[in-house]
């Protein structure tokens, strides 16, 4: 393979790392609807009726010049991995600001900060941490494509738009990341309502990733195993918890 088409290869792979596909007649028009998106292909069912939502779907494709794909039904089910709610559309996005995790600059700066989820499965929390990633400057949301949540239709509503917008670095299993993680010289964070330490008065030196675990069941094992520091939010008048995405704010912006 020579210098130039491997450097070609680097490009076409990023550029399919940063796609996301939503489905779903109202999110897709709602996405065409804004130029600001960068869609690259849309998706339907040749079994599609010709009018109402989709006709209006296919005109705003054809206005932006989008490529636009036919497919059977079982074919589209493949390609929004949800043939139960896809409703016989899909487009594909490309997000300047979702990357492979491997994209990190190495080595990692001082001041990088990552906020972790340990199968968050609730779409509507997920979208609210989106949301406070995208405002509050932090480095970026490391978010597994196993045990959490899909950045779906329901997602893209929570975030009210702004997932489009926020820097996300995706990877397979948050373990095996974390692990390469801290192998980088990166302190690992995870919030627990039983530590002995404040995040309100505990200080990070060098690049952090705090992790937030399950709504119901906190950190996985595996994680907390790698766990450098457990934090806690102190509570008060009888409160035992924060909701997860309240708690990802704080962190966000305090951090």
């Amino acid at each position: 393979m020579t210098q130039q088409d491997s450097e070609q290869y680097r490009a076409r792979k990023q550029f399919y790392e940063q796609m996301l596909t939503v489905y779903g007649r109202k999110p897709v028009l709602e996405a065409l609807q804004d130029e600001n998106l960068p869609a690259y292909r849309l998706h339907l069912a040749d079994s599609n009726r010709k009018d109402g939502i989709i006709r209006d779907i296919q005109a705003l494709a054809d206005k932006r010049n989008i490529e636009t794909q036919f497919h059977s039904r079982e074919a589209l089910a493949r390609i929004s991995r949800n043939g139960k709610q896809d409703q016989g559309v899909a487009l594909d996005l490309q997000l300047p600001g979702y990357r492979d995790i491997k994209t990190l600059s190495e080595p990692l700066p001082g001041d990088c900060r990552l906020l972790a989820l340990d199968r968050i499965t609730n779409p509507q929390n997920l979208g609210m941490i989106v949301r406070s990633i995208a405002a509050s400057g932090i480095t970026g949301l490391l978010l597994p494509k196993t045990g959490c949540a899909s950045l779906g239709p329901l997602v893209i509503k929570a975030s009210a738009g702004t997932l489009f917008k926020a820097p996300i670095y995706h990877c397979q299993e948050l373990p095996d990341t974390l692990s390469t993680l801290k192998a980088r010289g990166c302190r690992v964070a995870t919030l627990s309502s039983h530590a002995s330490h404040s995040l309100l008065e505990w200080q990070p030196e060098g690049p952090t990733v705090y992790v937030l675990g399950n709504e119901t069941e906190g950190v996985s094992r595996k994680v907390s195993q790698l766990s450098d520091v457990s934090l806690a939010i102190p509570m008060h008048n009888g409160v035992e918890s924060l909701n997860v995405a309240v708690t990802a704010a704080l962190i966000a912006f305090k951090h």
